[in-house]
């Protein structure tokens, strides 16, 4: 029962991280559109940090369902995983902006 209820809550959830993924933009305006009389203008380091965050809670959010659903060593696996792809992305940004200089 209680693994329908979290699987219930996660999947709208999911929906808005993927779709705030693929549209980072649209993503930072949501709800926030009436502050500004014109469209705003986001730096490529601010697309990148929600794309960043969005998939920082994609693996958040199936570490959690994997970890209840089945075996919790599935769910380490994943927080390993997690891990890797934090310090990938985060050297990849490092070079990026290092080159930029």
């Amino acid at each position: 029962m209680d693994q329908a209820i979290g699987i219930i809550i996660a999947v709208p959830i999911y929906i808005v991280l993927i779709w705030n993924y693929f549209n980072p933009r649209e993503g930072m305006l949501f709800g926030q559109r009436w502050k500004y009389k014109e469209e705003p203008d986001f730096t490529d380091e601010a697309l990148w940090f929600t794309r960043f965050a969005s998939v920082i809670g994609l693996f958040f959010i199936t570490i959690v369902l994997v970890s209840i659903i089945f075996d919790p060593l599935y769910g380490m696996l994943l927080i390993i995983g997690l891990f890797l792809y934090i310090l990938y992305s985060l050297l990849r940004f490092r070079r990026k902006v290092l080159d930029e200089e």
